[in-house]
């Protein structure tokens, strides 16, 4: 395993709590009533794809740390791939969780195109 790996492992692993009090404010929304989450449902369902899409891409984005050593591809690419799924694992939550931060959105905001 190389050091820009390592690095960027480590760097990705910083977002792993952050995935984990999103958990914990969904149970926490699931808990309290007075939070208005179950009485929305493109909430509910947005918050929850966010939330599972976080927890894979950021697994994604640490198996392709390990890929992107066992490839010849030019090191410009390697960056690329390097950084993008990382970031991805950061903006495509970012978008449905952003998109209905309204409890009372009855669609999704322009904030879905994230």
């Amino acid at each position: 395993m190389t050091s820009t790996a390592k690095l960027m492992i480590g760097i990705t692993l910083l977002t792993v709590p952050t995935i984990q009090y999103g958990g914990y404010f969904l149970l926490r929304s699931l808990i309290d009533p007075g939070s208005g989450y179950m009485a929305n449902p493109l909430r509910q369902n947005l918050f929850r794809a966010g939330h599972a899409h976080a927890g894979v891409l950021v697994i994604l984005s640490l198996l392709c740390q390990l890929f992107v050593d066992q490839t010849q591809m030019p090191i410009s690419i390697g960056w690329l791939v390097r950084a993008g799924v990382p970031l991805s694992a950061i903006l495509l939550p970012m978008g449905f969780f952003f998109s209905v931060l309204s409890p009372s959105a009855t669609k999704p905001n322009r904030a879905i195109a994230i």
